[in-house]
């Protein structure tokens, strides 16, 4: 069956970094367009970022333009999420999941994985 599951999360002060990666398996993994999504405590999961199959597209929220980067190596099976100049606002859990399609609804998207937390200090 169709496995996803994130890992690199944790607490890291303010102005620091993290890359959050995330491997899928049981299925073709370059059939897919892959994205990252959040949610914070009391607040609706919004999308971070998301990247068509080959890494050719990819699109940010306004709130992490500029300080996030999205990647995949389709030959791991592995999606990436550089984290830098991060904020307490970027606090969440933040988990990965696949599409058929591009696109940046969460409601496009099919498998998800349990989540990784991030926790920025100020």
């Amino acid at each position: 069956q169709v496995q996803v599951v994130e890992s690199g999360g944790g607490l890291v002060q303010a102005g620091g970094s993290l890359r959050l990666s995330c491997t899928a398996s049981g299925l073709t993994f370059d059939d897919y367009a892959m994205g990252w999504f959040r949610q914070a405590p009391g607040k609706e999961r919004e999308v971070v970022s998301c990247i068509n199959w080959s890494g050719g597209m990819t699109y940010y929220a306004d709130s992490v333009k500029g300080r996030f980067t999205i990647s995949r190596e389709n030959a791991k099976n592995t999606l990436y999420l550089q984290m830098n100049s991060l904020k307490p606002g970027d606090t969440a859990m933040y988990y990965c999941a696949t599409s058929n399609y591009y696109n940046e609804a969460w409601e496009g998207y099919n498998y998800w994985g349990q989540g990784t937390q991030v926790t920025v200090s100020s």
